[in-house]
């Protein structure tokens, strides 16, 4: 899960709040373990740059997953690069034994 840092619109804030509450409610209930990522660890995991823009990192999704075209919406691109990003968190834990 993406962890919200940052909303301009308060509203926009409120909303995504609710919905990552449910879904992690949900998950917890299911007994499934979280993981959370702020922006600029998913975009440092994928790009190389914590700095990087939205075009690099649909472009390295792209890249990474061999696809021909970026994911739509970019909504499925910032998925997708979270779940990269558990990956490779996940692998790296696994190398150090945690």
């Amino acid at each position: 899960v993406e962890k919200l840092f940052f909303a301009r619109n308060v509203t926009t804030a409120m909303t995504v709040g609710q919905a990552r509450g449910v879904a992690m409610l949900a998950l917890a209930d299911a007994g499934v373990a979280v993981s959370e990522y702020t922006p600029l660890e998913v975009k440092q995991a994928i790009a190389g740059y914590g700095r990087a823009d939205k075009i690099q990192m649909q472009t390295m999704v792209r890249t990474l997953l061999a696809l021909t075209e970026a994911p739509r919406p970019d909504d499925a691109a910032d998925a997708l690069a979270v779940a990269i990003c558990h990956l490779h968190s996940a692998k790296m834990k696994a190398l150090i034994g945690e």
